[in-house]
Parts: structure tokens; sequence; C-alpha cells
């Protein structure tokens, strides 16, 4: 999967131009829907309860290093006072349009700034938050490896697990670095699409406490399903 210095320099060549093609077609062949979407969804969020629009997080990208990503707030300000540091199944804290925004996965629409300044890509595995990616990192060995490309706003991962098992997350992120191709990225991101339409994202039953995975674990999938949003300083 690597070469000898444990580097894929040439598989991955591409998905700069890639991601910056899209970016810009989507822009000028979309620009009434970008702009709708960037002023209804803050609007709305506002008036939901008059308070941020936007959360801020520390997150893993390329080559270990770290980078702040945003996303629209989805659950009640503070929400990290009044519950645990993770999503729950029918979470109170998510407010009646963050669930819309979390089924549509339309609360990650502020990555597309993360991609334009070369933090992630459109096509990759999940930035994961800074104290998940260090505690996952301890309990499988290789893990680093899925840090050989940017961070992805979807991936292989993020369409096909839908119980959000870190190990079978692990095994999906290492398949898709052995099989990385600008044909399997639009792939993906067409199915993301289908996905967002559909509102078919975010049906998971709530956080996996990684305190309780074992690195032994024999069968990967066998632990608790999760939520596919971890904590931070404003939202879990």
């Amino acid at each position: 999967m690597t070469g000898n210095n444990g580097e894929r320099p040439n598989r991955g060549a591409y998905k700069r131009w890639f991601d910056i093609s899209v970016l810009v077609l989507a822009h000028v062949l979309l620009l009434p829907l970008w702009l709708a979407l960037w002023t209804i969804i803050p609007v709305l969020i506002w008036l939901g309860d008059r308070g941020p629009v936007f959360y801020r997080q520390r997150r893993m990208g390329k080559d270990g290093k770290t980078f702040d990503v945003l996303k629209f707030r989805t659950m009640v300000f503070d929400a990290e006072k009044q519950g645990p540091s993770y999503t729950t199944d029918d979470d109170p804290r998510v407010t009646r349009f963050g669930r819309v925004l979390r089924r549509t996965a339309l609360d990650e629409l502020p990555e597309v700034i993360s991609i334009w300044r070369g933090h992630m890509s459109f096509v990759g595995p999940r930035a994961l938050e800074v104290n998940e990616y260090q505690s996952l990192e301890k309990m499988m060995p290789g893990f680093k490896n899925r840090l050989q490309v940017r961070p992805g706003l979807t991936g292989l991962a993020q369409v096909y697990d839908k119980g959000d098992d870190p190990f079978e997350k692990y095994r999906y992120d290492m398949e898709y670095l052995q099989k990385l191709s600008p044909f399997m990225d639009a792939q993906l991101m067409i199915l993301s699409v289908w996905n967002t339409l559909a509102a078919g994202w975010d049906h998971r039953s709530g956080k996996v406490v990684l305190e309780n995975l074992k690195i032994n674990q024999a069968v990967p999938g066998e632990s608790t399903g999760s939520e596919r949003e971890s904590g931070n300083s404003n939202e879990p």
C-alpha cells in the first residue's frame, strides 16, 4: 500500500486539481443554489435560538497536521453543559432544524472552506477530532496510515459504514487508500449527493465510548453503533 518511505506521492497527486476543478465548476454552474444555502441555513439557525450559526473544532489532518474546521451548529448553544460530550440516540439537545441538517449532511457545508484552503479534500478518511484521533491511534496499530491523504468531506467509510464502528471505519479507510483514484472519488461524491437529496445520512444510534473498546476485538462491527459526530467545546 505504501512505498519504502511510508508515503504515496503519486497515487494521490490528482486530488488537489480534482478538488479545485469540482469546486470551480460547482460554484459556476450552481451559483444560485450556493447563495440560497449560504443565506437560508444561517438565518434559520439564528432564528431558532438567536445563538451562533457556526461552531469550530480542531481536527487532525494530512501528515498529522491539525487544522480548525467550521460546521453549522445543530445543537443548542452550550450543549456540553446539558449532557455528555458525545451525541446520544434521539438527543434532545439537537434542534429541530439541526436534525434536518444532520440527515442531509448540510451541517458540513462550511467544511468546503477547508477544501478551498487545502486542509481537506472532497473524498478521504473522515477528519477526526484531535482527542478522538489520539485515542484511536493508541488502540489500532497503523492507524496513522489514514493520514497519508487529506481528510475528506465524504469517503468510503462515511458512505458505507452505517454503524460508525471505529474498527470498521478504519478498514474502509485502508481500502480507500488501496483503491485511490479519481473515478472512485467521483463515484463516492455521486453517492453522497444522493444521500443528501434523500436525507439518508445520520441514522446512527449513539456514540461509541472509546474507552469501552478493546484492541483485541475479535470481529469489527460488534461494538455499539455510534453517532457520526464527536464532541467539542460548543456542540457534541
